[in-house]
């Protein structure tokens, strides 16, 4: 028989992709929003799904084709030897789907993360994190790591490579704030990158080279009027943001209101905007808030300090 009261849980966060000028290598995590998955031993050999609540029916249990049953598959795949009983999982979505703010990274990354505590640990942290890239694929198309590492690895992370996933981290600087809007539309990855331009100009990739590297500068230094003179997207924001109402007035109004910086979350719809107080970032998001109550849209606010600690085992009963 399968020892089936042995189950682990972990939490892994929602993160913010892209951070303006980084798209596709910066990325940060951040508190209150995220996924749990549990992973406990079944008698039948394999992999299943055997539940996932917080999706309203969407999200499929086939596990490949879900990022938690993927990433899941690939983790065993590296192993040197095969565990004697099947894996069961059951995850809890703790954020909207479609939002811009990792979802299906979180879900692959609490997944490996649970999956790697109930088998005894045979990878380091840091070292699961191909494997939580490998589940992104059944969101996107493609793997990415950026949502995925800062989910697994908290703070900021700088991804040198995505194949094979090849990340640094970032100095977090210890005043930074994020507010995050939440407009209640949907955006799909695979729709928000195909319509990306191909092709940039290369005064336009020069100048985002530019604020990339002054960022990164910006986050060693703890230099926030840096950070502010750094947060512009010249090649991504100005295709991905005519998809989202408002986002011209939320943007200007996030910086009437003190905010270091504004941009897309990922591929959005949310926003983010960085500040250097609490304060400061609780009226960046009533001001943002104003502009969508004017377009007539529901919204949900989010205000957190980054997240360091990345993702977290939160019950184990081994």
């Amino acid at each position: 028989m399968a020892e089936k009261q042995k189950c682990t849980m972990a939490f892994a966060p929602a993160t913010v992709a892209n951070v303006a000028c980084g798209f596709d290598v910066l990325g940060f995590a951040i508190y209150g929003l995220g996924d749990r998955v549990t992973a406990s031993f079944k008698d039948t050999p394999g992999v299943s799904i055997k539940s996932i609540i917080g999706d309203e029916g969407r999200l499929p249990l086939s596990v490949k084709e879900n990022t938690a049953g993927l990433a899941v598959l690939s983790l065993l795949e590296e192993l040197e030897t095969p565990p004697k009983h099947g894996i069961e999982l059951s995850i809890e979505k703790q954020m909207p789907l479609g939002s811009g703010l990792g979802s299906s990274a979180a879900s692959s990354v609490a997944a490996v993360v649970a999956v790697n505590a109930l088998l005894g640990n045979p990878f380091s942290k840091k070292n699961l994190l191909p494997f939580a890239v490998a589940g992104e694929m059944a969101a996107s198309g493609e793997a990415h790591a950026d949502n995925a590492a800062a989910s697994l690895l908290g703070g900021f992370i700088l991804v040198k490579s995505h194949r094979p996933p090849d990340v640094i981290d970032l100095p977090t600087p210890e005043k930074l704030h994020c507010t995050i809007i939440h407009p209640d539309i949907e955006i799909q990855t695979k729709n928000s990158r195909k319509i990306l331009k191909k092709d940039v100009s290369l005064e336009k990739a020069v100048k985002q080279w530019g604020n990339l590297g002054s960022l990164i500068a910006a986050l060693y230094t703890n230099d926030y009027e840096l950070i502010a003179d750094s947060l512009h997207d010249e090649i991504i924001e100005p295709v991905r943001s005519l998809l989202i109402p408002g986002f011209d007035k939320m943007k200007q109004a996030a910086l009437d209101a003190g905010a270091l910086g504004c941009s897309i979350s990922g591929s959005g719809p949310s926003l983010f905007a960085l500040s250097s107080s609490r304060e400061a970032a609780e009226i960046i998001g009533i001001k943002m808030g104003d502009v969508l109550k004017s377009e007539g849209l529901s919204f949900e606010i989010h205000i957190s300090k980054m997240n360091t600690e990345g993702a977290q085992i939160i019950k184990n009963t081994l």
